[in-house]
């Protein structure tokens, strides 16, 4: 393999691995590529050792350094595919700030997105996590992925039903996990706009006597999620470290006998109920556990007050699921990944 596409890739040793939960992680080796051609050129090096696809750093609790070649996306561009009077079709690279796209979309006067604004992250991760908020999932707008299989370097298409999209869900988080990395997403976006505020406090957010628009979704999502959320620039956290468990209807009345107003969302399958408020009534929103703390604004948070190692991340976070799990029997689970 010719060492000058290695040089135009950036390949280098012991490189420090960005995350947001600011925790030091650094790679044996690592390499950015900006088009698939450049990625297909790492088969080879893929096929001898460990590999790990990161994206902007925002959904991963590093325990230890990688002991293998961390791969991250700066594939860039968003292109329109098709459109009609109704409707859009974009194809946007994998290493697209998330949030950049959004703010984009809506910006050209397209909705579909704007509940989904301010998630940390890029964009091929947003089809791996299935990421939602607000009674959003980034599901309800993606086409096809376009992805390159690792060891091949093949280039295949995932169209949406091949995903297995479910609640931060998706094929390639279970029977593909680690075998693709996301090239380009396909998304849909409207040109009618048909708002979704029945979630959490959008609706009461609004400013009255001002035009609903996909814009002022977006700037009311940003204020909600900034008056809960900690900013990673200031505090390292993850944003939510787990996820909402669903409930059988039968668990849910059993639970609700006891806490008669426990807040709870009716779901394809089930009922979900916030993780949050699972913490919060076993008192620990706001409290420490060495150099880790869950946040003291929103429990399903977990935050490095400074210094703090995965290991201290971990421990704290095998403690909230334990005082869930004794208090109403539930089992709550990370939504980060851990390394």
């Amino acid at each position: 393999m010719d060492n000058g596409i290695f040089m135009k890739l950036k390949i280098s040793e012991n490189h420090p691995i960005f995350n947001t939960f600011h925790i030091e992680a650094r790679a044996a080796r690592y390499a950015e590529y900006a088009s698939v051609e450049e990625l297909q050129s790492l088969v080879p090096e893929i096929n001898r050792q460990p590999v790990l696809h990161v994206g902007g750093g925002s959904n991963l609790l590093f325990l230890h350094d990688y002991e293998g070649l961390v791969l991250h996306s700066a594939i860039r561009g968003i292109h329109v595919v098709d459109e009609d009077e109704e409707s859009v079709l974009l194809a946007v690279g994998g290493g697209v700030v998330w949030d950049d796209f959004v703010a984009y979309t809506i910006q050209q006067g397209w909705s579909g997105a704007e509940n989904l604004s301010l998630i940390p992250g890029e964009v091929g991760a947003s089809a791996v996590q299935n990421i939602g908020a607000y009674g959003a999932e980034v599901k309800d707008i993606i086409v096809k992925v376009e992805a390159v299989e690792l060891a091949t370097g093949q280039v295949c298409e995932f169209l949406n039903a091949e995903c297995h999209y479910d609640y931060r869900q998706s094929i390639f988080k279970h029977e593909l996990r680690g075998k693709y990395a996301i090239t380009h997403v396909y998304y849909r976006l409207s040109k009618q706009f048909k708002p979704q505020l029945s979630y959490g406090n959008i609706h009461s957010m609004l400013p009255a006597g001002e035009p609903l628009t996909p814009q002022l979704v977006r700037d009311t999502v940003i204020q909600l999620r900034k008056s809960k959320l900690p900013e990673p620039d200031v505090q390292g956290n993850a944003g939510s470290f787990f996820m909402n468990p669903v409930v059988s209807q039968e668990q849910f009345e059993t639970i609700q006998k006891d806490y008669p107003n426990m807040p709870f969302y009716v779901v394809p399958h089930g009922v979900k109920i916030p993780a949050g408020w699972l913490i919060e009534q076993c008192g620990w929103k706001g409290r420490a556990l060495g150099k880790a703390a869950v946040h003291d604004r929103q429990a399903l948070v977990l935050v490095n007050l400074g210094g703090a190692t995965g290991q201290d991340i971990l421990l704290l976070s095998d403690t909230v699921r334990q005082a869930v799990k004794e208090k109403f029997n539930l089992n709550i689970h990370p939504e980060v990944n851990i390394i």
